[in-house]
């Protein structure tokens, strides 16, 4: 299927007073999704577990801008009164346990969270009569292991996860296909994602804001690799974009359920480019010595080593491509942290947010 379509998922007229559910609504991509949504006229109705890192949809005063519902995913009976009750057309589904680390030391919560929560979610969905669209989020770690010669990773490929995070996101995949496939008819896309980044990520277990956070003498820096280990980043603002392109075509062409998207900048940038180029913004280079003098000390362990994606099957059926430059996206991202600081204070923030 070649499609090619404009940009009418950014129309107001589209998006104006419809009911969007989105699940995981306080984490990073769901409180820069809301702003998005928001600005279009829609209805939020958001969900989680969590009420403690509302911090960034306050500070976007968006808060009591959306029906706030605190659930967990795996709670059927409420996530059916939500769903039926507000009459919920478009569902963007983000809630996810994303800390690798976490995982790792603790893989049956994160097992419970994005497998149970994403099966019971869509169970939900299932039996409603509303939903025209549903974007369910998973990621470029449920490809598991490929060599770099065989990257970026293209959508056809097999899943190959070994490790828990890895493990619990191509479960969701597979659970996804199935409420899509002939039995059950959901219009779902599953999307895999690389690394997103930007202003309103609090897990600073992250490379990005573990280094800016560093970079700002607000904690010591967690070296996890020798440098060497490639990723990709997509900068969250063409994240959001993307996700309205995805909610609004769907909504039009059911004919789309099923498909998987990635999406990447298409380059793999090592560890050490980013540490470098973050500290280079602010001009430190004294950080980035004492950063890379560690190197030849660390050793990645539980982590694919060289991920990243391509933009190619949704160039090709909706014209999409990332518009922000890595180096363009840390500015406005280390520019965030120092506002977001001053604003609420860093003992606050620090005693709150860093585990």
């Amino acid at each position: 299927m070649l499609m090619r379509t404009s940009q009418n998922y950014l129309n107001k007229n589209f998006w104006n007073k419809k009911n969007i559910l989105i699940t995981g609504v306080n984490g990073f991509i769901g409180s820069n999704l809301v702003n998005h949504l928001l600005s279009k006229g829609a209805i939020i109705h958001g969900i989680s577990d969590k009420t403690e890192k509302n911090i960034v949809l306050r500070y976007n005063n968006t808060l009591n801008k959306i029906n706030f519902h605190k659930t967990s995913l795996t709670n059927k009976n409420k996530i059916n009164d939500i769903i039926k009750s507000n009459d919920i057309e478009v569902c963007y589904h983000l809630a996810a346990q994303v800390d690798v680390n976490i995982a790792r030391k603790n893989p049956i919560d994160t097992f419970d969270s994005n497998i149970r929560g994403t099966y019971t979610l869509l169970e939900c969905l299932r039996n409603s009569k509303k939903i025209k669209s549903i974007i369910v989020a998973s990621s470029d770690k449920a490809y598991g292991d490929y060599p770099l010669s065989k990257l970026p990773y293209k959508e056809e490929y097999d899943l190959r996860p070994r490790y828990p995070y890895d493990v619990s996101k191509a479960c969701g995949d597979f659970i996804s296909h199935c409420y899509s496939s002939e039995i059950y008819k959901l219009p779902i896309i599953t999307t895999r994602f690389s690394n997103i980044y930007g202003p309103g990520q609090l897990n600073f277990s992250a490379l990005i804001p573990d280094c800016i956070l560093a970079l700002m003498n607000l904690k010591t820096f967690k070296l996890r690799s020798n440098g060497k280990n490639k990723r990709d980043y997509l900068f969250v603002d063409d994240v959001c974009e993307l996700y309205l392109c995805l909610g609004y075509n769907l909504y039009k062409n059911n004919k789309l359920s099923g498909e998987i998207f990635n999406a990447g900048t298409g380059t793999g940038y090592t560890v050490d480019t980013i540490i470098k180029n973050i500290c280079s913004i602010e001009n430190n280079k004294s950080l980035y010595k004492k950063i890379k003098s560690q190197y030849n000390k660390k050793k990645s362990i539980g982590e694919i080593e060289n991920q990243f994606m391509s933009y190619s099957k949704l160039n090709k059926y909706f014209g999409w491509s990332p518009k922000y430059q890595l180096n363009n996206g840390l500015y406005m991202t280390i520019m965030w942290y120092k506002e977001i600081f001053n604003k609420y204070g860093k003992n606050k923030m620090l005693r709150n947010l860093i585990k």
